[in-house]
């Protein structure tokens, strides 16, 4: 049964693939889906794949500025850390919450690395690049809406802030939990921060995923060598 739309003249179901496309076009994230497809329906059983956004093709790493490279390199030692720190989780867990050597010496680098060297790594990030790319994010239109439009580059600023959040909560919460007499105590203060190191561990996957593979081509394809050579 066609259903109208008496103050448009117009099937509802034209409307709602209207106002979809109208989605699509205004989203700086997916902005390169093919403009004619449809959205899918997720369902909660069927989530979609963060790693499912669009990737920037045509540009490789070795075509790609000094400065990126440095940065895609650092993460590249980031990952294994990061890698590290999830097998010790697993097996802290595994072990009812218990520590031995080799969990806590994998804890133990993997927050120094997190404090020396991701936090510095984030920092030089947001002075060096972020600034100027942000400004050529929004000239080229990829942004969103309204008197002052986010770009990619908010959405990596606020995961550094979210890094900072949940590293200090799981860290915070593994050192408590040593002084703690009541073992039902114990165990609670173990799984919050067991939890809040699984999450910081698949955000710095996802964050890396998207600086890699979206942020620092478009980068590439943003701003000129001569710029770049600045920033160094």
């Amino acid at each position: 049964m066609k259903i109208i739309d008496r103050k448009t003249g117009k099937r509802l179901d034209e409307e709602e693939k209207e106002h979809k496309s109208t989605l699509k076009d205004n989203d700086p994230i997916i902005r390169d889906v093919d403009k004619d497809a449809e959205i899918d329906e997720n369902s909660p059983m069927d989530p979609p794949d963060a790693y499912d956004a669009n990737e920037v093709e045509g540009v490789a790493y070795e075509d790609m500025h000094s400065l990126l490279q440095n940065y895609m390199d650092e993460h590249k030692v980031a990952v294994n850390k990061i890698k590290e720190f999830e097998k010790a989780l697993a097996q802290f867990k595994e072990l009812g919450y218990k520590l031995n050597d080799e969990i806590n010496t994998s804890f133990s680098d993997f927050f120094q690395f997190f404090d020396n060297n991701l936090m510095d790594h984030n920092q030089r990030e947001e002075k060096e690049l972020f600034g100027l790319l942000h400004k050529r994010l929004i000239e080229s239109g990829e942004k969103g809406e309204g008197d002052n439009p986010q770009t990619a580059v908010d959405m990596m600023e606020d995961d550094h802030i979210k890094f900072i959040q949940l590293g200090a909560l799981a860290f915070n919460m593994l050192g408590l939990a040593t002084r703690l007499q009541d073992e039902r105590s114990r165990t609670f203060v173990n799984d919050v921060a067991y939890n809040n190191g699984r999450e910081l561990a698949e955000l710095l996957h996802l964050h890396i995923y998207r600086e890699d593979k979206i942020l620092f081509p478009l980068a590439h394809k943003l701003i000129s060598t001569e710029e770049f050579d600045a920033m160094n």
